[in-house]
């Protein structure tokens, strides 16, 4: 990577559940000291306009583990659509870099085997990689992953309202620290609040548990880099190897680049000058004008 190749790169950061455009802020700023532009997206459901459940603010949470989320329609076609737009806007760049966290990999994912002419390199984030089974709850349910934490977090029955729910504004101190412990548990505890409480409550079920299907002629010809989180507690190293095997072995031609970060899922939140320094690390030369 040269310095040149970093002025003509675009980042198109992608966020995983729950998260929003926001939580890039800081990575953001570590990718422009190091001369490169980037923009986030906001997924269906995520950001400021994302829409709550009625009582979600008020005194007891009424009907938070009943209501019909707003999202429950939402396709993940219609999650990918977003990103589609920002690589269609980041094309006039000559290096554009998708990358995904966590969830946000099967948007992304379906957003390269769409239109994989708009990305030059697709980076994972300890993120859902299709290649070799096609839903993230295959890899979610996985052996490999059976040491995560975060089952007790949700809380409604999925298949009642339409959405993976979370509570975000918990005042149950047990709760609060297991959502503490998944996501964020190495992240300074002085921010923690304010990280947890800038969460939606809502994911749609269809980006878990729709299938992805990518093809070597589309998604697969697109270079691919993944970052691991080394002591991830919601996506463990084990699963995230195991993703990684197995698009390699369903994909040969492109392995995988991998690199490594210490500490757990969030590293935007905990150490994003690391994540930018390896987000920089993979790139690759632009392609020629014309």
């Amino acid at each position: 990577m040269t310095a040149s190749s970093a002025v003509d790169t675009l980042f198109v950061l992608v966020h995983g559940a729950w998260h929003s455009s926001a939580q890039w802020a800081a990575t953001q700023r570590a990718l422009t000291a190091r001369g490169a532009a980037s923009v986030a997206v906001d997924l269906p459901g995520h950001g400021f306009d994302a829409p709550l459940p009625s009582g979600y603010a008020e005194p007891g949470q009424p009907g938070l583990d009943t209501e019909k989320s707003a999202l429950a329609g939402t396709t993940m076609h219609e999650a990918a659509a977003p990103i589609v737009a920002a690589l269609r806007t980041a094309r006039r760049y000559p290096q554009v870099v998708l990358v995904s966290h966590s969830a946000g990999g099967g948007p992304a994912s379906l957003a390269t085997e769409l239109a994989p002419e708009l990305v030059d390199l697709q980076v994972h984030l300890s993120s859902f990689v299709p290649a070799g089974r096609p839903r993230f709850a295959d890899y979610i349910t996985a052996p490999e992953n059976a040491d995560a934490l975060g089952a007790g977090l949700h809380v409604a029955d999925p298949e009642v309202v339409g959405a993976m729910r979370i509570n975000p504004l918990s005042t149950d101190p047990c709760y609060v620290e297991e959502l503490r412990r998944t996501h964020y548990g190495d992240t300074p505890a002085a921010s923690f609040t304010r990280w947890r409480h800038a969460l939606s409550p809502d994911l749609p079920i269809a980006i878990p548990t729709s299938a992805v299907t990518v093809t070597a002629e589309r998604w697969g010809s697109v270079p691919r880099a993944f970052v691991r989180c080394a002591a991830d507690r919601a996506l463990t190293p084990a699963v995230q190897d195991l993703m990684i095997a197995e698009a390699d072995a369903a994909m040969p031609a492109r392995p995988f680049a991998v690199r490594t970060l210490p500490g757990g899922h969030t590293p935007f939140a905990a150490r994003p000058d690391d994540l930018a320094t390896a987000l920089m690390s993979v790139l690759r030369r632009p392609r020629a004008a014309g």
